[in-house]
């Protein structure tokens, strides 16, 4: 009687067929809910599938909230990412590797407004100069797990939710300047926001 009511507590409100955030590697879908036997003990995991990667994932019941394994996010968290890609992005002056792993830990944090921030703060426009390799892998992991979690949650096609966040990037004020002006001056802005 108790294992049964430790078993529910354990699935904590996830279900099978479900889309759920795992922070190291973004959306993905509950498939199923197994029971294996790990060296004695019965552990109930949940199997979680990455259709786009092809991968497939296994977390214990118990551990899902540890891990960082989370429902999708609610509409206005949604809408709130995209406010946030409007915004100026803020770079710090500090040294790329330094950056990046903060990127990287934002990335992986799975909070999808961390992962808006990074996208945010690595965009380039055309007009814009281009970006090192390692800039534009995170940019483009970044802009995959917003992506795919805009797209689930509005239930639309992974383009269109590309379309969304593009639009919202065109709006930030730094890109229009930047446009307007070749981007002359951005060194000035990073100054700026540093003292802000």
């Amino acid at each position: 009687m108790t294992t049964a009511k430790k078993t529910t507590a354990g699935r904590q409100g996830f279900k099978t067929g479900e889309a759920v955030v795992y922070p190291a590697h973004g959306v993905g879908r509950i498939t199923a809910i197994e029971e294996q036997e790990v060296a004695g003990f019965k552990l109930e995991l949940f199997v979680v599938s990455f259709e786009k990667d092809k991968m497939v994932l296994r977390v214990p019941t118990a551990k899902a909230n540890s891990v960082g394994m989370r429902k999708l996010s609610e509409p206005d968290v949604v809408k709130k990412a995209l406010d946030v890609l409007t915004g100026r992005a803020r770079i710090k002056r500090t040294m790329w590797s330094r950056r990046a792993q903060e990127y990287e830990a934002k990335i992986n944090s799975g909070d999808l407004l961390a992962v808006t921030e990074v996208v945010r703060d690595l965009y380039r426009s055309e007009a814009q100069p281009e970006q090192s390799y390692s800039e534009r892998q995170l940019y483009e992991a970044a802009l995959d797990r917003i992506v795919r979690e805009i797209s689930s949650v509005n239930k639309i096609t992974e383009t269109e939710a590309l379309k969304l966040i593009e639009q919202s990037l065109a709006k930030s004020p730094r890109r229009a300047k930047a446009e307007a002006e070749g981007d002359a001056d951005s060194e000035g802005d990073d100054i700026q926001e540093e003292a802000a």
